[in-house]
């Protein structure tokens, strides 16, 4: 879409990945924006956000955009456009500058976005917004309230759970090793740093596509992907790309050979203190094995072993998925807020 001129000294404008100029202007929005909104997370990692813009995921589109408010970029907006699965729904995230808040930045940006998917025929524009959890002080939630004036449901509720490293009790994780070891004769751990080995490659890809089949969704109507190979292999460089450090852990059925159960860390270039917890998922025919018990706790000692300066690690569940919010919590991850899932629909 053109650059749109909105009101006096507002315009919004495709972002060029290529112009160095704007993706700096980009980074120090979302920089600015984080800073205020989520003051415990760490810092943008730089070399992240330029890999995103310029490297997307395989079968992700992305279309970035900036609004300047007098010259001053003061707003920055991602479309994600999804182009094997779920070509229906995109994702976007709009932010503005704090001080420029409450000025129509964001309104502008929103209806640039509309007007986008609209020719592009998407009928469903997806977004997440951070609250506070039930009985915690009421804070200001601009993006609940933004969402809400926009007529999006809140379809999905996340908690975020983290963890400090320097709290660990080691002899209680070695209580719960020792007790899903019990249960899981016939089991095998492995474990690598980085791309997914290639004897790997189709079990992964196959427990990769449960995600969104196994995981609570409430009512986000989002489609399960259906990776293969060659869709992990890029997933893998579009991550070597951002810079992330991936530490995993699986679980190998003796008998057949396969990786029933994977779970993985991701570490950032920058800061070196801090990771995400993400994907943990078990094959169903192998479920009730405490298979995800031992690949948590053994990647998380695995990824522990290489990262001398991690301390906090971040995680998100459905607020409903007691299974795996059981495992976190006996792992000490704790909660620390909400996640709302905002669908509207064009």
């Amino acid at each position: 879409m053109d650059t749109v001129a909105t009101t006096v000294g507002l315009i919004v404008t495709p972002l060029d990945v290529a112009d160095d100029l704007a993706v700096e202007q980009a980074y120090a929005v979302r920089s600015a924006v984080i800073a205020a909104d989520l003051p415990d997370f760490p810092p943008l990692c730089r070399q992240r956000f330029f890999g995103q813009l310029r490297h997307p995921m395989p079968g992700e589109e992305t279309q970035p955009v900036l609004a300047h408010l007098d010259g001053r970029a003061v707003g920055y907006m991602s479309i994600e456009l999804p182009q094997l699965e779920n070509t229906e729904n995109s994702s976007v995230d709009i932010e503005v500058l704090p001080e420029y808040r409450r000025q129509g930045v964001g309104r502008a940006l929103h209806a640039y976005a509309l007007r986008t998917l609209r020719e592009l025929g998407r009928k469903r524009m997806n977004g997440v917004s951070a609250a506070p959890l039930p009985g915690e002080p009421s804070r200001i939630e601009p993006g609940r309230e933004f969402a809400t004036s926009l007529g999006a449901k809140n379809a999905l509720v996340d908690v975020r759970r983290r963890l400090d490293v320097t709290t660990l009790d080691q002899a209680h994780l070695d209580e719960l090793l020792t007790a899903a070891h019990n249960r899981a004769d016939g089991y095998s751990v492995v474990r690598w740093i980085g791309p997914t080995p290639d004897e790997y490659l189709d079990d992964i890809a196959y427990l990769d596509g449960r995600l969104i089949l196994d995981a609570p969704m409430g009512d986000l109507e989002w489609e399960p992907a259906t990776p293969d190979r060659e869709r992990i292999r890029a997933v893998d460089e579009a991550l070597r790309v951002r810079g992330r450090r991936l530490y995993s852990t699986a679980i190998r059925h003796d008998a057949s050979g396969k990786v029933v159960a994977w779970t993985l860390i991701d570490v950032g270039a920058t800061p070196d203190w801090h990771a995400y917890q993400q994907i943990t998922i078990v094959d169903p025919d192998h479920r009730g094995h405490r298979l995800g018990t031992i690949a948590k706790i053994e990647n998380l000692r695995y990824a522990l072993s290489h990262e001398p300066a991690l301390r906090i690690i971040d995680t998100w569940n459905a607020a409903v998925n007691d299974h795996m919010i059981t495992i976190n919590e006996a792992i000490g991850f704790h909660p620390t807020d909400a996640w709302n899932n905002w669908q509207l629909t064009l």
